[in-house]
């Protein structure tokens, strides 16, 4: 009989697989194939599953029957999410560097051979792959490629994000901001998961350097570069943990003079987003200038942005108001969530 561990891990339940090991289930169990729990969790694409694993102990360096250890199995994936929940910062010593190393120059194949050129060669089909749109995790998706009876998504790009974080205490490894960026152009999609994970990562650095090579992108003629620009400078101010918040003065500073000359619709939005993380008065000014633009992604942005906890100003009262009626549906809805959240503050017959 199937250990109910196993049988858990092939349903996708997590909340089953969380009250098991919460039992005392073993977390190094194994199907009738001697296919181990962990390595299971990689083939059904659950990095949920394989943190609990490994919150509970699992060897995150045992072997399937095929001889292959978990974080090669994970690379092949293609799957972002899964090498992340292998290499979070705490389970960084349990891989060697050369292990790292190794699996770097894996997922630097895949990436530049692409996903589909590889996916051919490894099963020597022919005709077309199918291509699907997947969520990898709740604010990320990725393409998943299938051909020959053999699936991978198309992530490893964010793979070698997660390898080189994990490897640059060991080796100083450090990719430099346009490749870094280049990587990011090719998945031109905020919600892709390499963009995200190229973005986060940049953004982790908070350094001088970093700082300065996104900021120059503000006057770069392509807007998407402009958008990658504006997103690093935006998380690493947001990201900063510390009582100084270095980046918090030169932000507010440029994404307000920022607003007001994008004429990129997206790159706007990203701009308003960085300027409404801040509290003072020439935010709510910034934010009022666009509150009639054309685009409606500019006014959800604008009434994203007065969603705070300070005070409403009689203007951003009026302009909340009239976006509670906009004909963009989710316009209105980030009006109201602004208005709710505003409380005792927010009286409208005033």
């Amino acid at each position: 009989m199937e250990a109910p561990l196993i049988t858990a891990i092939r349903a996708g339940d997590v909340d089953a697989v969380r009250n098991l090991l919460a039992e005392e289930g073993d977390p190094d169990v194994r199907d009738a194939h001697g296919t181990p729990a962990l390595r299971l969790a990689i083939d059904t694409w659950s990095p949920a599953v394989v943190t609990l694993l490994k919150k509970h102990g699992a060897d995150l360096r045992q072997c399937a029957p095929d001889g292959v250890r978990p974080l090669r199995r994970a690379v092949d994936s293609g799957s972002p999410a899964l090498v992340h929940a292998l290499l979070e910062h705490d389970t960084w010593p349990h891989f060697p560097t050369p292990e790292l190393l190794e699996m770097r120059d894996l997922a630097l194949h895949w990436y530049e051979s692409g996903a589909e050129s590889e996916l051919r060669r490894r099963t020597g089909a022919e005709g077309t792959v199918a291509r699907t749109r997947v969520d990898e995790d709740e604010f990320s998706w990725v393409d998943e490629l299938a051909l020959g009876g053999a699936t991978v998504r198309e992530g490893h790009a964010g793979i070698l994000i997660h390898l080189e974080k994990a490897l640059r205490p060991r080796t100083r490894l450090r990719v430099p901001f346009e490749e870094m960026r280049e990587r990011a152009a090719a998945f031109p999609d905020q919600e892709h998961a390499v963009w995200a994970s190229v973005t986060i990562a940049l953004a982790e650095r908070r350094d001088q350097e970093t700082w300065r090579a996104a900021e120059a992108l503000r006057t770069h003629p392509d807007p998407l570069l402009r958008l990658f620009g504006a997103e690093v400078l935006r998380l690493t101010h947001l990201f900063d943990p510390t009582d100084e918040d270095p980046f918090a003065a030169p932000a507010l500073e440029i994404f307000l003079d920022w607003s007001t000359r994008e004429q990129d619709h997206a790159v706007l939005q990203e701009v308003l987003a960085g300027v409404a993380e801040h509290d003072e008065p020439r935010v709510d000014a910034a934010l009022l200038a666009q509150a009639r633009h054309s685009c409606a992604g500019v006014r959800r942005a604008v009434a994203s942005g007065f969603d705070r906890s300070r005070a409403f100003a009689d203007g951003v009262r009026a302009a909340l108001l009239e976006l509670t009626a906009d004909p963009d549906a989710e316009v209105r809805e980030a009006a109201c969530r602004a208005i709710a959240g505003g409380g005792g503050r927010f009286q409208p017959g005033e």
